[in-house]
């Protein structure tokens, strides 16, 4: 193997050309081929200063996804093998595309992986394997033995993986225990549940929640602005859905207004429909977003990230007519689908459309329209499918991400720039559970006059249409522009933002194009102004918490008037609902809850 490193001090053996790279910018060498450990990023510099100087049997690197984790990976492999700290290497990545990624990136730099390891003798040609984290949980003893077997660093990928199940993370205990160096790589550094990951060291606060700590941690933000990442520019959609519930009862919502958490799941679930108007409208709006994208990015690609299967072909085939190109369809982590991402990656196409595999790790540099066409929910799902687009190559490429008018997707994306960590003891949030015995009996008193309530039935439902509304643009924690009709000149004025900028350019243009849309709002007829007249900023998306301040307040009021008239619950109620309007209190709007506390409030001072 052909050496990285041409001098090592006895005391501390370190890379040459260290000294000169404290002299570098800290986007250089902007971006170095994948996996090429030649030339190293100040921050890859920093993180392996601080792995040869402490030594550690066990560390923990948080890069934000396209920092370059792979690549300060394998130099410390290099480093390793090199000095004898170890004799051999093994991976361990979270999918079989991911393993002949590795291998790949590890051969550019003389370290031979075998990523078809499956059992036996590893021939001497290799330095190593790559695994998955489902094959080390077939069978952890055999890659235990070959642990023990020789000086052995493992290098765990997205260890977050490794809590995914019980098994998993038994297996990554068992297998790797007796591991001379293990190094954890992760770009999201904390799991929706509360699944403790192995070899992570959990610190007490002064609260006494236990929390992830890293020992190097290079977040989005700091990448944004040494221009190692791009910056997201985020297009918000909302929109009327109409669904039928198992019981046939037809409802309506608008994305975005205030809802229980179940009508949110439907209305969202309606939303992403082949069937219905609004996939359709946005799939059109990211395509004219790429065409500008790619007129100063030439061979810049979009990605729709999408539930199952069948919506991803039907997705395919929409983006087939709009663009009038062949789409790569990636259905699966198999052989022909780690082909076609390949392909895709080093072609020149324009779409991709997959089902979740594409959501992390896989490098496609080139991606840089988005499509969140997915009901998946959690904060570190969405994490790493944005993390698919910030992959920078060279200065003032932007990201563009398209998103339904989804409150917790929105509160996403206004905290991309915040460092998580893992936490093991996970409080109850202010208020959360409090009302739950309220909205158990408030529901129970509605239902004694009005029937069953089975509109809410989670997933219940058959979308029946659905229309698209430009809503508003997320950038840099702060929000842009009013709603708009899909087609319009306020539409294309945002879609048609130029793909290279840098970040302050992005938010000047930005405003611009919001105090031009409301200065061509000011000169419309009102019977023209169909649509909300306020800015984002103005018009936040209410949130399932402060819907549910607003029924809590109804509660309190009703049971207040039952006291003064002895009333039923349920009789007030309906009185409530006949008068101002509007379905059951569980499905109610935030405009809707407050006409009713405003009625009742009359009818006290009438009284």
């Amino acid at each position: 193997m052909a050496p990285l490193f041409s001098h090592v001090d006895s005391h501390h053996p370190r890379p040459t050309g260290t000294s000169a790279a404290a002299h570098l910018s800290p986007a250089f060498p902007g971006r170095a081929p994948w996996g090429t450990a030649g030339r190293l990023r100040a921050w890859q510099q920093g993180a392996l200063d601080k792995y040869i100087e402490k030594q550690p049997r066990d560390f923990l690197a948080v890069a934000t996804p396209g920092a370059g984790k792979t690549t300060f990976a394998l130099t410390l492999a290099s480093y390793l093998l090199h000095n004898h700290l170890v004799q051999q290497v093994t991976v361990v990545a979270p999918t079989e595309h991911l393993k002949k990624q590795w291998a790949e990136a590890a051969a550019r730099i003389g370290i031979r992986l075998d990523p078809a390891y499956s059992s036996g003798p590893l021939s001497k040609d290799f330095h190593g394997i790559v695994v998955t984290y489902a094959g080390v949980g077939v069978n952890p003893m055999l890659h235990r033995n070959r642990t023990e077997a020789r000086k052995t660093l493992v290098i765990m990928d997205e260890i977050h993986h490794a809590g995914d199940s019980k098994s998993w993370g038994e297996a990554c205990f068992e297998a790797f225990e007796p591991a001379t160096r293990r190094l954890a790589l992760t770009g999201t550094p904390f799991r929706s549940d509360t699944n403790p990951i192995p070899f992570v060291a959990y610190d007490a606060g002064s609260d006494g929640i236990r929390k992830s700590v890293a020992d190097y941690t290079y977040g989005y933000g700091h990448a944004l602005a040494d221009h190692v990442v791009r910056p997201v520019i985020f297009l918000s959609y909302s929109g009327n859905m109409r669904w039928r519930t198992k019981s046939g009862d037809e409802l309506e919502a608008r994305l975005g207004e205030p809802m229980t958490k179940d009508l949110i799941a439907q209305a969202w679930r309606t939303a992403l429909s082949p069937q219905g108007e609004w996939i359709p409208a946005v799939l059109q709006a990211a395509d004219r977003r790429l065409t500008e994208v790619r007129k100063g990015i030439p061979d810049a690609g979009g990605l729709v990230i999408a539930t199952d299967q069948t919506v991803a072909r039907a997705y395919a085939k929409m983006l087939r007519e709009i663009s009038g190109e062949k789409v790569t369809l990636v259905l699966s982590d198999e052989n022909e689908a780690s082909k076609r991402i390949s392909d895709y990656a080093e072609g020149t196409s324009r779409w991709m459309v997959a089902v979740r595999m594409v959501s992390e790790g896989v490098d496609v540099p080139r991606l840089c329209v988005g499509v969140y066409a997915t009901s998946i929910s959690t904060p570190l799902f969405f994490a790493q499918a944005v993390g698919r687009f910030v992959r920078a190559r060279k200065r003032g490429e932007t990201a563009s991400v398209f998103l339904p008018t989804i409150p917790m997707l929105l509160g996403f994306a206004n905290e991309m720039e915040l460092q998580r960590d893992h936490v093991l003891d996970r409080p109850k949030k202010d208020g959360e559970g409090l009302f739950d015995e309220e909205d158990r009996l408030l529901a129970e008193a509605e239902k004694a006059n009005d029937g069953p309530d089975t509109g809410s039935e989670e997933f219940s439902y058959e979308a029946l249409g659905s229309e698209a509304v430009f809503d508003r643009v997320l950038y840099n924690a702060m929000e842009f522009g009013m709603q708009a009709h899909p087609g319009s000149e306020e539409e294309e004025d945002y879609l048609g933002i130029p793909g290279l900028l840098e970040p302050d350019q992005v938010q000047m243009l930005l405003q611009k194009r919001q105090h031009r849309q409301i200065q061509r709002s000011k000169g419309r007829p009102a019977e023209e102004a169909d649509l909300l007249e306020l800015p984002a900023d103005e018009r936040p998306v209410v949130t399932h918490q402060e819907l549910r301040e607003l029924r809590k307040e109804l509660n309190a009021l009703v049971a207040a008037w039952h006291h003064r008239t002895s009333q039923p619950h349920g009789t007030i109620h309906n009185e409530l609902r006949r008068q101002c309007g509007g379905p059951l209190t569980a499905q109610a709007t935030a405009n809707q809850l407050k006409a009713r506390i405003g009625k009742i409030r009359e009818w006290a001072t009438q009284g």
